[in-house]
């Protein structure tokens, strides 16, 4: 398959952080202002006060809600300000009311932002449909580039600090819309002067009890075969990208696709996990499926997860 790769550097001009203002919001504030600043992009802090509460607790306590967000927006900018975490960077506290994603996909569009910055808590079950669902409804539908800061990612971006930066790890199924993060990633990868690892995952199919040796052993060849094949694959996608300037490195696991990506990630103490994401045409269902490889991997991730959306 024949890709387009840009030659230069992915540019990152403006910032959006999703906050409600909570803990997990703060560690992706953080994430968030450290990208603008190592850009020297705009960011817009949008919060948005969910249209939900008309029908739950009627129109009174929405605007009674709306001002108290307002007053928190206010507290939080000043607090910015005052730290210096803002200093020398172009920024702007929205506030809007509605459905959260309509309402933040039109800012998306109207100031053509590049990236959505997204905290996500990880919870399962019930839990998911909270912050959990708006999280995974923006990096499926975004137009632009989404990073979720997950749980197990790290307080502060590796992006701006002193250490070296980690590895980033690829993760990809072939397909057109996973071949689409591509350019992205050794982009990043380049950019930050580090290691790409591309991954694929072949999903097993338990084997049945009581298998022959002879079987056994056909299921292991069988195996082999595919790792081998799947290398000769993944290698010849950074063919036909821009020379990486760190040595690639191309591994296949086999397992649960979530599972091996989440296990390898730590293996290699990434820095960042890059995935391509299909389109879902019925998304309020595909939310909350909770088998969804991106979701758990976002979720359980040691790291911050950027996805891209075809």
């Amino acid at each position: 398959m024949s890709l387009v790769v840009p030659t230069g550097d992915i540019q990152v001009n403006s910032v959006l952080i999703a906050t409600d203002f909570s803990e997990v919001s703060e560690k992706a504030l953080r994430h968030a202002l450290a990208i603008a600043r190592h850009y020297e992009a705009k960011i817009y802090l949008a919060h948005v006060v969910s249209s939900l509460g008309f029908t739950l607790v009627g129109a009174d306590a929405v605007f009674a809600a709306g001002e108290a967000v307002r007053r928190d927006a206010r507290q939080l900018q000043d607090r910015l300000v005052r730290s210096g975490a803002l200093a020398g960077l172009s920024h702007e506290v929205i506030i809007l009311q509605g459905d959260i994603w309509g309402e933040l996909e039109a800012v998306v569009r109207q100031e053509k932002v590049d990236l959505v910055v997204v905290g996500t808590h990880g919870r399962r079950g019930l839990g998911k449909l909270l912050l959990g669902s708006v999280a995974e409804k923006i990096f499926r539908q975004a137009e632009c580039l989404v990073l979720t800061v997950g749980p197990g990612s790290l307080q502060d971006s590796p992006v701006g600090s002193s250490r070296p930066i980690r590895p980033f790890l690829f993760t990809t199924d072939f397909s057109t819309s996973s071949l689409h993060a591509l350019p992205y990633a050794v982009s990043s990868a380049n950019h930050f002067g580090t290691r790409l690892a591309l991954l694929h995952v072949v999903p097993v199919v338990p084997m049945p009890e009581g298998l022959n040796r002879a079987t056994a052993d056909d299921v292991v060849q069988a195996q082999q075969h595919t790792r081998e094949t799947t290398l000769r694959r993944l290698a010849e996608l950074t063919s036909q990208a821009p020379k990486l300037a760190v040595e690639p490195e191309f591994l296949v696991e086999f397992g649960s696709p979530s599972e091996e990506i989440l296990r390898v990630a730590k293996r290699l103490k990434a820095d960042a996990i890059i995935m391509g994401l299909h389109q879902r045409v019925h998304i309020d269902t595909a939310s909350h499926m909770p088998w969804a490889t991106a979701y758990e991997v976002a979720c359980g991730a040691c790291c911050s997860v950027l996805t891209v959306r075809k």
